[in-house]
């Protein structure tokens, strides 16, 4: 996966999507420039960290629709909205949405480069969150169902003993369970396996992490 970040620049302006082109190679940022969202929709997607530098106004599907569309289309992409015609109402709606900045035409270039360097940064946070999660998601289905159901109930603070209690096993099985479960996780100690269970989402309370095990036979 490449780590060099690519802005990608939606305004149906040809000269303003060529000037925005030259400056981000003049500080070796890469740049692709689209006149419209249609444009933008039929280009091969990049992977890699970025954001959208979309404009307010576009032929077609406006820059403000666009961006509440963007979730259901998977892109996930920082936004920057800019603007000619800025208002504060085209404003606080696409800092709701989750703008990064709302820059009105025209911009100071250094503005523009912060604004763009600050959702960079943000979007290579997101992805490093969700690679980190992944890795945690592979690990924890290279557990067995018992080894899942002991480091479940040890992360919700539950003793050797009463895991043992809960899921019909001997007190040592539930231990050599529990070992496992931490080399598999690659867990150093039990406070980080509790911080890859919140990760992972997995049950908080013995009533939501209980009846799943109780359903099961007991087995060693």
């Amino acid at each position: 996966m490449s780590e060099d970040a690519v802005i990608h620049i939606v305004d149906d302006d040809p000269s303003l999507r060529t000037a925005l082109q030259s400056l981000f190679r003049s500080v070796g940022m890469m740049a692709r420039a689209h006149a419209s969202v249609r444009a933008f929709l039929d280009a091969e997607r990049v992977d890699a960290p970025g954001c959208l530098l979309l404009d307010v106004r576009l032929p077609g599907t406006s820059g403000l629709d666009f961006q509440g569309q963007l979730e259901s289309l998977g892109i996930d992409l920082p936004v920057i909205m800019m603007t000619g015609h800025g208002d504060i109402p085209m404003s606080v709606r696409a800092m709701k949405a989750g703008a990064v900045d709302f820059l009105p035409k025209p911009f100071r270039e250094q503005d523009l480069l912060d604004a763009v360097t600050l959702a960079v940064e943000r979007h290579r946070g997101q992805r490093s969150e969700r690679e980190d999660l992944t890795g945690l998601r592979q690990r924890f289905s290279t557990l067995s169902k018992r080894e899942q159901q002991v480091m479940t109930l040890v992360t919700i603070g539950r003793l050797n003993k009463e895991v043992a209690g809960d899921l019909h096993l001997s007190e040592i099985t539930v231990k050599i369970h529990r070992g496992s479960a931490m080399r598999k996780m690659e867990a150093k100690s039990l406070a980080d396996l509790v911080r890859m269970a919140e990760a992972l989402s997995l049950p908080k309370t013995l009533a939501e992490a209980l009846p799943a095990s109780q359903t099961r036979k007991p087995s060693s």
